[in-house]
């Protein structure tokens, strides 16, 4: 049976409100922006507020083509984006195509933005072009990835995980930027349980109303009964037991890592146990298009799985896909987010609230069967 998409849910009661930032300054970054407020459909579907001064407009907007972007100082609605200019951007000076503190910090200048709007309830959801570590590290970024700078910034400490996208599957990890060295020792039946319940979350939001989730061994062949490590018997198997008994979440496994993604017909979601394990995969499956999604944050929070593509930035050769991807995705999860707030009001009619907690795994469920590889 394949997933089920949730189409008998109402319109949401208010339009989602989106921010925009234009990610790395020395990009492609600003022209993929710049494309996608071009798009009328865009402005239709949420009211979009985009953080950078009109003069980083303008240049993004020659280097998409002179494209006619959709955007004013007037209040964000269907028509137009709204422009919040702070006229800061002479306080950084970026090079197109190279790494720097100035770029790095523009960036966390405005994203920071964008969270204080998070803070005051002006924000469902935020959207971001390309960044680049080197330079956000430049500029004074102390965290181990973008996702745990976003935390430390909302002082959020639930639990987190970077989820990757290649059309329909995400993939959601156990650990992420760590060493391998690092990495058994945090395969444990709790974070496992947490990565899982995660997952199936977010799925939801993104439309899902009964997602299928698979979970990724960590060691080969599955471990083989404990031969090549007990992850799997000690840690991993309980944690899909206790979310599928327990939470009610249809998923299966674990599952060899080097043939489960052959099956991922049969999966919404695909939990990995590392970093590499999951992202080697995912972008042979398509690179193009990809979107990560800074999963588990009080917001959705999405950006294109690519980088900044210095070596063709400013040539209008970026493709609009994984931005546009990024833009629906967290536009989606808003619409959601926002049902589901709104049905737990009083004179709400909970058509749409999202507990997994105690239930009974549907019958209808089907066991796939992926066997081990040599």
């Amino acid at each position: 049976m394949g997933s089920v998409i949730d189409i008998d849910v109402p319109v949401p009661t208010r339009r989602p409100q989106i921010a925009v930032t234009l990610g790395d300054p020395s990009g492609v970054g600003p022209e993929l922006i710049a494309k996608l407020l071009s798009n009328p459909e865009n402005c239709k579907r949420a009211d979009i507020f985009l953080l950078a001064d009109q003069c980083e407009l303008d240049a993004a907007t020659r280097d998409a083509g002179n494209v006619e972007v959709l955007v004013s100082t007037a209040p964000a609605g269907p028509h137009a984006a709204q422009l919040l200019d702070d006229n800061s951007s002479s306080n950084y000076t970026s090079e197109r195509a190279k790494e720097s503190r100035d770029s790095g910090a523009r960036c966390m200048h405005q994203l920071k933005r964008a969270l204080e709007l998070v803070e005051q309830g002006k924000i469902d959801a935020i959207v971001f072009g390309p960044l680049n570590k080197s330079s956000l590290k430049m500029a004074g970024m102390k965290e181990e990835d973008e996702l745990r700078w976003f935390a430390k910034q909302l002082s959020f400490m639930g639990t987190t995980s970077e989820i990757n996208i290649a059309g329909p599957l995400w993939t959601a990890r156990v650990t992420s930027h760590i060493g391998i060295e690092d990495v058994a020792a945090r395969i444990t039946t709790g974070n496992t349980v947490k990565a899982i319940e995660l997952l199936n979350k977010l799925r939801w939001e993104s439309g899902l109303a009964a997602p299928r989730l698979g979970v990724c061994a960590l060691n080969p062949h599955n471990g083989e009964n404990g031969a090549f490590g007990r992850q799997e018997i000690e840690a991993i198997r309980p944690a899909v037991k206790i979310a599928r008994e327990e939470l009610g979440i249809d998923v299966q496994g674990p599952y060899p890592c080097d043939t489960i993604f052959l099956k991922r017909e049969h999966f919404d979601g695909i939990v990995t146990m590392y970093h590499d394990q999951g992202q080697i995969a995912m972008k042979l499956l398509g690179f193009d298009g990809g979107v990560t999604i800074q999963g588990g944050l009080p917001i959705p929070v999405a950006t294109p799985a690519h980088g900044t593509a210095f070596d063709i930035a400013g040539k209008n050769l970026a493709a609009i896909t994984s931005m546009q991807n990024a833009f629906d995705i967290a536009t989606t999860m808003a619409e959601r987010i926002i049902l589901r707030e709104s049905s737990k009001q009083p004179g709400g009619d909970n058509v749409v609230e999202f507990s997994s907690a105690k239930t009974k795994l549907l019958p209808t469920t089907t066991v796939v069967n992926i066997p081990s590889c040599c």
